[in-house]
C-alpha cells in the first residue's frame, strides 16, 4: 500500500530569511506569522513598517530598507496588483535602485528566490 506524501522543499541560506506562506490574513517568515504588512530584507523583518496606501508611498517611506543598500526593492501590493505613483518610480530610479511591484504571492516568491541567491534584495510585503 502507498501512501500519498506531500513534501515541500525550500532551499535555505544559513542566516537569510524565507517567506514560508502567504495568505489572506498572514506572512509567514521562518515560522513566524505576521498578520499586517511587514518589511524585510534576507536578515531581518521590520514589523513596524507604515502601512498606508501604495499610492501614497513615498521614497521616504522606505529609508529604513535603503539603509541596507539593496540593489532592489520588491513591492508586494496585497491580492491584486497596485501601481504606485510615478514619482516612486522615478525616485527610485535616480538612485539606481530597481523597484518591482507585483501581488504579495509572487513578491515573496521573488524574495525567496533572490535571497537564496545572495542578492542585496529588501521588499515591503501588504497583506
Amino acid at each position: 500500500m502507498l501512501r500519498d506524501a506531500s513534501l515541500k522543499f525550500t532551499r535555505e541560506l544559513s542566516g537569510t530569511l524565507t517567506i514560508q506562506s502567504v495568505t489572506a490574513s498572514t506572512i509567514t517568515v521562518n515560522g513566524e506569522p505576521f498578520a499586517k504588512t511587514i518589511a524585510l530584507t534576507p536578515e531581518k523583518v521590520y514589523t513596524d513598517w507604515r502601512a498606508k496606501p501604495v499610492t501614497d508611498l513615498a521614497d521616504s517611506d522606505f529609508e529604513i530598507l535603503l539603509a541596507s543598500s539593496p540593489e532592489i526593492i520588491l513591492l508586494g501590493t496585497g491580492k491584486t496588483h497596485v501601481f504606485p505613483s510615478r514619482e516612486l518610480m522615478f525616485a527610485f530610479a535616480r538612485r539606481g535602485i530597481g523597484l518591482e511591484f507585483m501581488d504579495t504571492a509572487a513578491a515573496a516568491r521573488t524574495f525567496n528566490v533572490l535571497a537564496t541567491e545572495g542578492r542585496q534584495i529588501a521588499a515591503v510585503l501588504y497583506l
